[in-house]
C-alpha cells in the first residue's frame, strides 16, 4: 500500500446539489482517496431538504452560499485529520452544480485576497455576498425574463442559435435579469457575478476565477461559435453586465496557483494549479472520455445524453455547450424524464415486477417488434412537450393496447429511437468510429442495452461512473498543467481504466431502423400535433 501523503496528485472537485465531494487522481490515474460532506446532514444548521430551500410555491429554489463555503471548510480539515499529503498536489480542478449563480458584494476581493490562515473560510466571508441564497438549476421562477430576452434577440430560435439554447428559466442570465428587477441595489452592490463552478475556483484562488467556455454556454449569454459574451443577452438581463462577468477562458486554461491561504493553513505547493472549474455536466463528458462522435447514455430516473458534435445545430429543444475538454468542439445534452420510472412500470405491468421476464420479452421479440411502434410518457415529457401512451401497429393505425412481449419492446424501442432522433436533430450523425458509454441503473441489464446497440447501430461499452463530475475534474486538472504543451487530452488520460464492452449491433439492425426511425419521427410529430390542437 503506497502512503496518500507520498503520492504526486491532483484534485478534482465536485460542488453539486446535496453535497461537495473530492477525489485525488494520481499520475497513473487511479483514485486512491474521496471525501465527501453532505449539506442536509452534515450541516444541518442550513436547514437544507436535499440541499436546496423551495420558496413560491416550488417556483423559486436557492441554496445559502454560506453553506457550500462551510462545506469546503468541513472537508478540508476531514483531509487535513486524515493525514492527507497536500503537498503533492500539483493542480486542482473541479465542477459545479450548473446554472447556480454566486453574488460577490463590493469589497470581496479584498478579503477574499486577504484571507488569514488562522480561521476557517466561513468566518472570514460572511460579510461577502450581495445575496446570501443563490438561485439554483430547479428554480424555474424566471419566465417572464425567459420571454423578455427571446423578444429581444429575435425569438426563441434566434437565441438558440447565438447561446445554443432557447431561453430556460434556470438559465443565469434569466436569473440576473430577475435578480436585477425585484432587488436592484442587490445587484448594483455586486461586484462579480460567478457561477458556482467559478465561485468554487475563486476560493482557491483568493481571487474571481473567470468563468469557463463550458459552464458559461449553459446560461444564456455565452456566443458559442465566437466564445464572446453576446452583448445583445447582456443588454436585455441587466447593465454593467459584461464587468461583472468577466472575460470566459477555455476549459483547459490555468486561472493561477492556490491562494496563500491554502499553503499555510493545510501545507498546499505555493505551485499548485487552479485549473478553470466548469459545470458538472461537462466535467462528466470528461470523466467519461468521450471522444468526437461518441454518445453517452444515462439511464436513470430520467434519462440523459451527451453527445460530442463536430457541427452542431441548435433547435428549440436540448442544449448544445462548448465542448470541455476540446475548445474547437461541442457537446449536446438531451434530457427525457420518462426513464427508468416508466420502465419499471411496464415492467410491473407486463412483466409481473421481474426484470428477468422483462429481458425475456425483449429477447423473444424480434427486432423492429413487427412494426408495431409505442410512446409511453406518464410524466409530461421534456423532449418532446408530450404526456399519455400511444400505440401504433405496423399500418399506423392507433391502438389500444399491444401483448406483454410487443409492449415491453416498443417501450425500450421508442425510448432509443426517440433518443437518437433528437441527437440527429442538434447534428449527432452515427460514424464508424462511434461507441455509446452506458451509465446508470439500467446499464446493468444487458437486454435493455442490446436494444440500444441495434437502434444506434454502435457498439455500447459501460463504465463504472459513480464520481464521474470529480473524476472528471481531476483529468481536467491533468490536461490543464499539459495544455500549455498542446498535449490532448486523450493522451493526457489514456492510462485511465477502459470502459466494458456490453453489446454489439445484431447483424441487419441498420435496415429494420432505417425503415422504423423515419415512421417513429412522423408519429411523434403527428401526437405532438394533436396534444397542441386539445391545447389552444
Amino acid at each position: 500500500m503506497v502512503d496518500p501523503a507520498a503520492r504526486c496528485c491532483c484534485l478534482g472537485w465536485d460542488f453539486s446539489t446535496q453535497q461537495v465531494k473530492v477525489v485525488a487522481v494520481d499520475a497513473e490515474l487511479n483514485v486512491f482517496y474521496e471525501d465527501s460532506v453532505h449539506f442536509d446532514t452534515d450541516l444541518p444548521e442550513f436547514g437544507t431538504q436535499g440541499g436546496v430551500h423551495v420558496h413560491e410555491g416550488g417556483l423559486a429554489v436557492t441554496s445559502p452560499v454560506l453553506m457550500w463555503v462551510q462545506a469546503l471548510d468541513i472537508i478540508l480539515e476531514k483531509m487535513k485529520a486524515s493525514g492527507f499529503g497536500f503537498s503533492q498536489v500539483l493542480a486542482l480542478s473541479g465542477a459545479g452544480q450548473q446554472h447556480g449563480s454566486v453574488y460577490w458584494k463590493v469589497g470581496a476581493s479584498q478579503v477574499l485576497k486577504g484571507l488569514s490562515p488562522d480561521l476557517p473560510l466561513h468566518e472570514q466571508l460572511q460579510a461577502c455576498f450581495s445575496i446570501s441564497n443563490c438561485p439554483v438549476w430547479m428554480d424555474s421562477s424566471t419566465t417572464a425574463q425567459c420571454r423578455q430576452l427571446e423578444a429581444a434577440v429575435g425569438g426563441a430560435q434566434a437565441l438558440s442559435c447565438l447561446t445554443g439554447s432557447r431561453a430556460y428559466e434556470r438559465f443565469t442570465g434569466n436569473q440576473i435579469a430577475k435578480i436585477y428587477q425585484q432587488h436592484p441595489e442587490a445587484y448594483s452592490h455586486t461586484e462579480r457575478i460567478s457561477l458556482v463552478s467559478s465561485f468554487a475556483a475563486s476560493l482557491f484562488l483568493g481571487s474571481y476565477s473567470h468563468i469557463d467556455y463550458s459552464d458559461g454556454s449553459g446560461m444564456n449569454l455565452l456566443q458559442i461559435q465566437d466564445k464572446v459574451w453576446s452583448q445583445a443577452c447582456l443588454d436585455a438581463c441587466a447593465p454593467h453586465l459584461e464587468k461583472k462577468l468577466g472575460p470566459p477562458v477555455p476549459s483547459c486554461s490555468v486561472v493561477g496557483a492556490v491562494s496563500s491561504y491554502y499553503v499555510q493553513r493545510y501545507g498546499f505547493p505555493p505551485g499548485c494549479k487552479v485549473v478553470a472549474f466548469t459545470g458538472d455536466n461537462p466535467a462528466s463528458l470528461a470523466g467519461m472520455r468521450l471522444e468526437e462522435g461518441d454518445i453517452a447514455v444515462s439511464l436513470g430516473t430520467s434519462d440523459t445524453l451527451f453527445l460530442w458534435l463536430k457541427e452542431p445545430t441548435p433547435a428549440l429543444e436540448g442544449h448544445i455547450f462548448c465542448n470541455p475538454v476540446d475548445p474547437q468542439q461541442y457537446m449536446a445534452l438531451l434530457c427525457f424524464k420518462n426513464g427508468s420510472l416508466m420502465r419499471e412500470k411496464i415492467r410491473d405491468e407486463a412483466a409481473s415486477c421481474s426484470w428477468s421476464k422483462f429481458s425475456e420479452a425483449l429477447r423473444s421479440t424480434e427486432m423492429g417488434n413487427g412494426g408495431n411502434l409505442g410512446f409511453y410518457f406518464d410524466v409530461m415529457e421534456i423532449t418532446p412537450e408530450i404526456t399519455g401512451r400511444y400505440r401504433f401497429s405496423a399500418e399506423n393505425c392507433e391502438v389500444s393496447a399491444f401483448p406483454r412481449n410487443v409492449e415491453i419492446r416498443a417501450l425500450i424501442e421508442g425510448q432509443f429511437m426517440a433518443k437518437r432522433i433528437h441527437a440527429e436533430g442538434l447534428g449527432y450523425r452515427v460514424m464508424p468510429k462511434t461507441k455509446i458509454l452506458a451509465t446508470g441503473g439500467a446499464s446493468h441489464n444487458r437486454d435493455i442495452l442490446q436494444v440500444l446497440a441495434d437502434v444506434f447501430c454502435a457498439p455500447v461499452y459501460v463504465i463504472d461512473t459513480a464520481n464521474s463530475a470529480c473524476v472528471g475534474s481531476a483529468y481536467q486538472a491533468f490536461h490543464g498543467l499539459a495544455a500549455g504543451t498542446g498535449v490532448p487530452f486523450q493522451e493526457v488520460v489514456k492510462l485511465a481504466p477502459k470502459p466494458r464492452l456490453a453489446a454489439t449491433p445484431t447483424p441487419g439492425a441498420s435496415q429494420v431502423y432505417a425503415a422504423l426511425l423515419p415512421r417513429y419521427a412522423q408519429l411523434e410529430q403527428r401526437i405532438v400535433s394533436q396534444t397542441q390542437g386539445l391545447l389552444e
